[in-house]
């Protein structure tokens, strides 16, 4: 037998080899598949389930939180919080919040603020921080230090209605209250925006169930439309005691 005819043979015998086999290949393929799709934990708070969490939306420098969401996880190791209570989630207005609990007395309340936080930073690690309480009730307070960073209120906004959707899609049942950005002396020249950012909100949050605004600008102020200094620290961002009690004063009327 010639070479070429040999090689042809041959050809044609794998050939028809080949597509025996390919059903048979293809059948475990499709088998291993469903098996690993089986044994993966179908849990609705999967990174993978978020619109939110993908690689291009992480945000910069995430992980000088790590510390912040590591030491909640800890205290939840130690001290495991009641499913159910009430969440507050935010920047360092709600780490400041030291007697939470006394302002409500009766209330299960967690709190989960975490240093000069954003947005798209509180949401990011809202698997590891806010979804796994199974929280009856969200309350949010972010927005002040994005539009401080240049972010335009139209940018908060999208940040704030991602995050919002998500909490409604990952726990349906869950209220969520957003307390206005406030009206800091510090951050006086900014207040445009921040009203700019508390409209949009407030205006999308009349379309959305179970959820609610809560106006702390009015209340902060003095009869000449300035930040009271009374309620300021003196870094004029951060707040007094009394500052505090003019929050839970808006707020209790809201709370679950």
């Amino acid at each position: 037998m010639s070479y070429k005819l040999y090689k042809l043979e041959f050809s044609t015998y794998t050939m028809k080899r080949l597509n025996l086999i390919k059903p048979i290949v293809g059948s475990f393929l499709l088998a291993l598949l469903a098996f690993v799709f089986a044994c993966s934990p179908q849990i609705k708070n999967s990174k993978a389930n978020s619109k939110f969490n993908t690689v291009q939306n992480i945000p910069q420098d995430i992980e000088k939180w790590e510390k912040s969401i590591a030491a909640f996880e800890q205290q939840d190791k130690e001290n495991p919080p009641k499913k159910g209570s009430i969440l507050f989630v935010g920047s360092s207005s709600m780490v400041m919040w030291k007697d939470l609990d006394s302002y409500f007395p009766g209330k299960f309340i967690i709190n989960r603020g975490f240093g000069g936080s954003q947005t798209d930073e509180v949401h990011y690690y809202a698997f590891r921080m806010l979804f796994p309480y199974q929280p009856k009730q969200v309350v949010v307070y972010v927005g002040d230090n994005d539009v401080n960073a240049g972010k335009s209120p139209e940018k908060v906004f999208s940040d704030l209605k991602d995050f919002f959707e998500d909490i409604r899609y990952q726990l349906p049942k869950t209220k969520i209250t957003y307390i206005s950005i406030k009206p800091s002396p510090s951050r006086w020249a900014l207040m445009d925006k921040f009203t700019k950012t508390n409209t949009l909100v407030e205006n999308y949050l009349e379309t959305v169930s179970n959820s609610s605004y809560v106006d702390i600008v009015k209340p902060m102020l003095l009869g000449n439309g300035r930040p009271n200094p009374a309620y300021f620290l003196s870094d004029s961002l951060h707040m007094t005691p009394a500052g505090y009690d003019v929050w839970a004063k808006a707020l209790a009327p809201h709370l679950e």
